[in-house]
């Protein structure tokens, strides 16, 4: 059995009661007392101490009001359809203390920073919305790497584009999805259903299935905390193990699962470093951390050239998965028609409908322009930062659920 419990209260006496609170909840056997030897582990080589060159917290918030009065004006002047711009920052610094009775201490210093953009334009197809975000595991000096006109100028031209939209079509089509673009699919409707705790609870369709071909051959999958500056990047998960890359799917055939330090000691493993939570109010949970499919080796260009007809998804938006089927809906925030090879008009109110594993199976086309982006993950009520990835892609039969005829 294992306790948790949480205290606010950082004095002596106070982390005592919380211990002992704990303790109880964990206590079994015949209650002999262990001594504990405290290894002091320091922050490991890819700790987010040194990470971030201009730490927020010293950048005054006249400068940080600045951001968002440029984003405002640049998104405004896109075009007089824009009626309301939505500009938000923030940033964050994470600074954690991980001790067990195993005589683990382990530290971490994580600073991240981020801005998005959101607009609304309306026109004779009605309203319609876009927007784009930049983030990092970084300090302020994320505005050397874009800039916030960038952001603006994206999220305005993603709604402008849709007032010209037309509705899209209803029925099973070729998809191809953008580089970067997808990576929330294989987050959503294949990776939650890789990690240990779905695993355990047989509430997943890939229980059992390890050592099996669960993908077209063209598809690796991994899931890495230690991504340079990505948004899911740490030095040392929530209980105090080391982040790392894990190959889930390699060349198709699924190698392993995402393991927290609990559930990985019930079966004699090791932690994968994906042990995470909220905040330490939270009880930690499998999560993922960058997850992301391998890049190809084809021009993504030709992908699209060699696709007749079809549908090119440059967004997606947010969806829904169940873990225990793959089944998943989610909506295409900006996509466009593929006709003879080229990709034309631009379509608005659809959703992508399907099926995880057969998706996965159904991929014949990796690019090589691959791409992050940055999310946030939701599960049992806690919400942390993530990263999600690709190449552009290509599946060769996926339900659009449009509002025009197929």
């Amino acid at each position: 059995t294992t306790g948790f419990a949480h205290t606010a209260d950082l004095s002596e006496e106070g982390l005592l009661s919380a211990a002992r609170a704990a303790a109880a909840v964990a206590r079994s056997g015949d209650g002999t007392l262990r001594k504990i030897a405290v290894d002091d582990t320091r922050p490991s080589a890819h700790s987010r101490q040194a990470a971030a060159r201009v730490a927020p917290e010293e950048v005054g918030k006249a400068a940080k009001v600045e951001l968002l009065a440029r984003a405002d004006e640049v998104a405004r002047s896109a075009g007089g359809a824009i009626t309301q711009v939505s500009a938000g920052y923030g940033d964050s610094r994470r600074r954690i203390l991980v001790a067990n009775s195993d005589g683990l201490l382990a530290g971490d210093d994580q600073v991240r920073t981020r801005f998005s953009v959101s607009c609304v334009a309306v026109g004779d197809s009605g309203m319609q919305t876009g927007f784009h975000t930049a983030a990092a595991t970084v300090g302020f000096e994320l505005f050397d790497r874009v800039t916030v006109e960038e952001v603006a100028g994206e999220a305005a031209r993603r709604a402008l584009t849709k007032l010209a939209a037309r509705p899209a079509p209803s029925g099973t089509f070729p998809v191809v999805i953008k580089g970067g673009s997808g990576g929330i699919l294989f987050h959503e409707a294949c990776g939650h259903g890789l990690e240990a705790d779905h695993i355990a609870k047989d509430s997943s369709v890939y229980t059992g299935q390890v050592g099996q071909l669960v993908a077209s051959p063209l598809v690796t999958l991994v899931d890495e905390g230690t991504m340079g500056d990505e948004w899911g990047t740490f030095a040392i998960d929530d209980e105090g193990r080391p982040a790392q890359r894990n190959v889930l799917i390699a060349d198709g055939i699924l190698t392993d699962y995402m393991w927290d330090w609990l559930r990985a000691r019930k079966q004699g493993r090791s932690s994968s470093g994906n042990g995470r939570r909220q905040s330490y109010q939270h009880l930690p949970m499998v999560r993922m951390t960058n997850t992301y499919l391998a890049n190809g080796e084809e021009d993504p260009d030709e992908i699209v050239a060699q696709t007749p007809s079809g549908v090119y998804v440059a967004q997606l938006g947010g969806g829904q998965v169940n873990t225990a089927t793959g089944d998943f809906v989610f909506g295409m925030t900006e996509a466009y028609l593929i006709e003879d090879g080229a990709v034309t008009e631009p379509l608005r109110e659809a959703n992508l409908i399907g099926n995880g594993p057969e998706v996965l199976r159904r991929i014949d086309a990796v690019g090589n322009d691959f791409a992050m982006v940055p999310g946030t993950c939701g599960k049992d009520g806690q919400s942390v930062p993530v990263g999600c990835g690709q190449a552009t892609l290509r599946i060769t039969g996926v339900t659009i659920g449009g509002t025009a005829g197929g």
